[in-house]
């Protein structure tokens, strides 16, 4: 989600970091462990409340969410973006913030399992709504020049958890095609697959390029 090549973006260069198999090992370990990290923080909070009887609540299950997204992202972002979702990553990719050959690299996030329990239409475009919030949030603060770089964590882990308090009932707020897939495959549980490796990838898609489309040239004088 940030940018770790440089603060406020900018495009990839073809560095010898980015080609080094060790520099790349690195990022692949971050974001290995920025998952196991996110999985843990994001579902243990729903766990606890199972057990307690609705004692940490619904809105508690969307804090420990986006506060498990706000610390992975403020760890690992400055290493390897702190992505953790193919959808970021592909989208990041389209804005030329890092190579697509890093794309078969990064990891899988296995989180809880996303069934729609509305329709599929009404789960697709929720997905697709909060996929699109997600990914114009990511690209204003991490890969706008403008943007204060340091508050990228607490915006995205902000954003997640409104994402989940909005459509967590309705859609279980996936924003990310591998949390769906993992839990699905282990299940054998396969309802509106396609939902999940649709609305996200095109909702992030749209959202960053929509960011991109009107964000301020700062070579130009944006003056009135």
């Amino acid at each position: 989600m940030a940018d770790p090549e440089q603060s406020g973006g900018g495009d990839v260069k073809n560095s010898g970091d980015v080609d080094s198999a060790g520099v790349l090992i690195r990022k692949i370990a971050a974001e290995f462990i920025g998952t196991l990290i996110l999985v843990f923080m994001s579902t243990a909070g729903a766990i606890v409340d199972e057990k307690t009887d609705g004692a940490v609540t619904f809105v508690g299950v969307a804090a420990c969410t986006g506060l498990a997204v706000m610390i992975v992202v403020m760890a690992i972002g400055h290493i390897s973006g702190g992505h953790v979702n193919p959808a970021v990553t592909v989208a990041a990719a389209t804005l030329r913030q890092l190579p697509w050959r890093q794309i078969i690299f990064q990891p899988a996030v296995s989180g809880g399992v996303t069934i729609p329990t509305g329709g599929d239409l009404e789960a697709f475009f929720l997905e697709f709504i909060i996929s699109f919030n997600l990914m114009f949030v990511i690209t204003s603060l991490a890969f706008d020049a403008k943007a204060v770089g340091e508050l990228v964590g607490i915006g995205v882990g902000a954003t997640v958890g409104l994402n989940v308090l909005i459509a967590g009932k309705t859609s279980g707020a996936s924003m990310n095609p591998a949390r769906t897939l993992g839990p699905a495959i282990f299940s054998n549980n396969f309802k509106a697959i396609w939902v999940y490796f649709i609305a996200p990838p095109f909702g992030a898609l749209i959202g960053a390029h929509t960011y991109s489309s009107i964000k301020l040239s700062p070579q130009k004088n944006n003056k009135y």
